[in-house]
């Protein structure tokens, strides 16, 4: 299993998850499994989100889909601060 790992600062969590939620990237069709979404307990205007795949190529797609299509888009992430940081990781156990 592969996941693709996203952190970024947010201006507004409310916001930001309506934006999640919309599903810009249609994540089903993209070859998600699962997703989690996490944030520090300390900083509430930051989000982790994990997004699992069975391919790595998978994964790769979906992260171009969101720096060419989400990303630089007001409208698609209006709650985004700053550059998301990401990694793919690969299950070691």
């Amino acid at each position: 299993m592969f996941t693709l790992q996203i952190e970024h600062g947010i201006k507004d969590f409310g916001t930001w998850k309506a934006a999640f939620d919309r599903d810009p990237v249609n994540r089903a069709a993209s070859g998600v499994l699962a997703h989690r979404i996490s944030r520090p307990v300390d900083d509430p205007n930051y989000v982790l989100v994990e997004l699992d795949f069975d391919q790595r190529s998978q994964a790769e797609a979906l992260l171009e889909n969101l720096q060419s299509k989400v990303w630089n888009s007001p409208e698609a992430a209006p709650a985004l601060q700053g550059s998301p940081k990401t990694r793919i990781l690969e299950s070691a156990a």
